[in-house]
């Protein structure tokens, strides 16, 4: 079941885009791309508010919802060249984190059948257990890698009390057999979590982190050159997930975790695209944006701008337009 808009705040859609309702399919078969809000922050450790997330990702823009973005660099209109619909945000009850898990996964799977690539708006990071499950339902389990940005590497075992927190959901899918851990590439690690111990396991289930001094040093280009030959061995498809605190606090304040250190909102939103443009995208979702501890929008700014990359790439990959987003900005398209 969802509500169409937020759940957590106004009755709108992802910039304008059509509204669809998930219970009935008819509404969205022949879309390209599928909004779908998970506002749920029961999964947090640190600080709380990412209920709030979807709501404000969807509507902080200072365009006209006129149903057009065309990208400047890249010669498209995602809005225009996709089909894109919202489905509104599925019902995530608080406190109930296998419910509102298993209600998510459902939704994802239902729109992953369509053909569609579903776009999550989360939540707290602990849905990408759901919602990566979903595709990974439909795709097959074992076929689709993940490439996964964060300051925290997310594979803990039992945090307190609990299996499914965000600081668990990459061991979670690894454990349940969706995705394999060799086909798994973590961009953006910092800080001092987790340990030794399950840097241990993370090594016996051969994932590759990108840590943020190795990208510093072989610079972020090279680093996802690697990370795609890796995405795409032995897989068919991609699931890309951002934590928006892969950026650094100052680029990216309002979030649960903050990490100093971390990517440029520019170094993110040039990775997204990239991704979106060259690799087969299955399913996305950007995570971890908390409202209530943001300043004057820098992160929902950021996180909407997360999305309309992916979006634009994705529209370049349907069309095949090879555009230089390098090039001269005045010329044809």
């Amino acid at each position: 079941m969802t509500r169409y808009g937020a759940q957590f705040g106004p009755d709108i859609t992802f910039l304008g885009v059509p509204a669809a309702d998930l219970d009935e399919p008819a509404t969205y078969a022949d879309a390209d791309v599928v909004i779908v809000g998970a506002p749920f922050d029961s999964g947090t450790s640190h600080r709380p508010g990412t209920r709030f997330g979807p709501s404000s990702i969807r509507g902080t823009d200072y365009l006209a919802h006129d149903g057009s973005r065309p990208h400047m660099a890249l010669r498209v209109d995602a809005l225009q060249d996709l089909r894109v619909v919202d489905v509104g945000d599925v019902e995530m009850p608080p406190g109930e984190i296998e419910v509102a898990h298993a209600a998510l996964e459902a939704a994802v799977y239902a729109v992953a059948q369509t053909g569609a690539v579903p776009l999550v708006l989360g939540g707290d990071h602990s849905i990408t257990r759901a919602d990566a499950t979903g595709v990974a339902r439909h795709r097959g389990f074992g076929r689709v890698s993940m490439i996964h940005f964060d300051a925290h590497a997310d594979t803990g075992d039992i945090e307190f009390g609990s299996l499914y927190g965000h600081g668990q959901p990459m061991r979670r899918l690894i454990e349940s057999g969706a995705l394999r851990g060799d086909r798994f590439l973590q961009m953006g690690l910092r800080g001092y979590w987790p340990g030794p111990e399950t840097l241990g396991w993370m090594a016996e289930q051969d994932m590759r982190s990108y840590e943020m001094t190795e990208i510093v040093k072989r610079g972020l280009g090279a680093c996802l050159d690697e990370a795609f030959e890796i995405a795409l061995d032995d897989c068919d498809a991609v699931f890309l997930s951002v934590d928006i605190d892969v950026c650094d606090p100052g680029h990216a304040p309002g979030t649960g975790t903050p990490e100093p250190g971390g990517l440029s909102s520019r170094e993110l939103l040039d990775a997204v695209r990239r991704i979106c443009r060259e690799l087969p995208i299955a399913g996305i979702d950007v995570v971890e944006v908390s409202p209530p501890y943001d300043h004057a929008e820098i992160t929902t700014y950021l996180a909407n701008r997360v999305c309309l990359e992916a979006l634009s790439g994705l529209a370049v990959a349907k069309h095949g337009i090879t555009h230089d987003p390098a090039g001269p900005l005045l010329e044809g398209r």
